[in-house]
């Protein structure tokens, strides 16, 4: 009997302890270089570009573990990214709309990779975002990733 208590305070301090929210943030340079481990002399891997998402993994020493929308896993400088809440388009095209409605008008379309600011939390499967051009509206949370 001891042991299945020991067994299941253990099992709900793991469950808890599993239940993080996902931290993401954007890349807040023009131009930022993805590396294969946390050093300016590792390999650089390719170059993100300013606004790019990406889902924090670890931070050490100035460096910042990411993932990127596609899954890539790379080493990015902690100095390249900022706080504001960047999305990206995964669908080949996101339909924005006035209202968080299929059947509200179409105020503009975004191809797949551009990068769209949340503007409130996600609801009922849409997230309010606004392009650099200054125009806003709601897009499916299924389109996009950075959430």
């Amino acid at each position: 009997m001891l042991r299945r208590s020991i067994l299941a305070l253990c099992l709900g301090a793991c469950l808890a302890g599993g239940a993080q929210a996902i931290e993401y943030r954007s890349v807040a340079v023009p131009v930022a270089v993805f590396h294969d481990a946390p050093s300016a002399q590792a390999r650089k891997l390719f170059i993100v570009r300013e606004g790019m998402p990406l889902e924090v993994l670890v931070q050490v020493e100035g460096w910042t573990k990411v993932r990127d929308a596609e899954g890539t896993i790379a080493w990015i400088e902690r100095a390249a990214l900022g706080n504001r809440r960047m999305l990206v388009v995964t669908a080949d095209v996101a339909e924005i709309r006035q209202a968080p409605r299929a059947e509200a008008p179409l105020v503009f379309q975004a191809a797949k990779w551009v990068a769209l600011e949340l503007q409130e939390p996600p609801a009922q499967g849409w997230v309010r975002v606004r392009h650099r051009d200054g125009q806003a509206g709601f897009v499916r949370v299924t389109q996009v990733w950075g959430l």
